[in-house]
């Protein structure tokens, strides 16, 4: 058997703007840490990480490493998801900017790719959804769902969910029983 096989993809990815859209991404957790709430997924992130001081190329490749014992990926969905570039080249000081004669390269030889982490999860995340190996949910840190919001590549794939809701009495509530659902489909 190989990694990419369904038994060994037991854990849930989840991909998201940590900067903008953390307090949906700790919610989640909460309800899986909660016995009272009963979602349960197993995050890889808590059992392999990156070291902040990593070069962008070597996280981008762990995150496929991660990506492949991954059942479920799940993007939490907010206001700048679509545009934020960390991850991207540029931002990596091997990054080697082009000039009029010369194209963009990398000190160390890597070539370059210039999407965000999120993007490029996104892109993994759609070609494993297309090869039937992973199951694709989409929150948005919103009321609605809102699709020019989505990365492109997983703006048509898998389930996509609002994260909360305005009740009858003008509250706004977590959207826990679509989004629990959606995790035991």
């Amino acid at each position: 058997m190989t990694i990419t096989d369904r038994s060994y993809r037991t854990c849930t990815y989840i991909a998201g703007d940590w900067t903008g859209d953390s307090s949906a991404i700790e919610e989640l957790h909460k309800w899986n840490e909660s016995d009272h709430w009963g979602l349960s997924f197993t995050d890889i992130h808590n059992l392999t990480q990156s070291r902040d001081s990593s070069q962008n190329c070597s996280i981008k490749s762990s995150l496929r490493t991660r990506m492949n014992y991954c059942k479920t990926f799940v993007l939490i969905v907010g206001e700048q998801t679509n545009t934020v570039t960390s991850g991207a080249c540029f931002w990596c000081n091997s990054y080697i900017a082009p000039t009029t004669t010369k194209c963009a390269s990398c000190k160390k030889g890597y070539s370059i790719d210039n999407r965000s982490y999120i993007k490029t999860e996104c892109d993994m995340a759609a070609s494993d959804y297309d090869a039937s190996k992973l199951k694709i949910i989409v929150l948005y840190n919103a009321e609605k769902v809102d699709r020019n919001r989505c990365p492109e590549a997983v703006r048509w794939k898998g389930t996509h969910l609002n994260m909360y809701y305005k009740g009858f009495d003008g509250r706004y509530y977590w959207n826990y029983s679509a989004i629990k659902q959606a995790f035991e489909e």
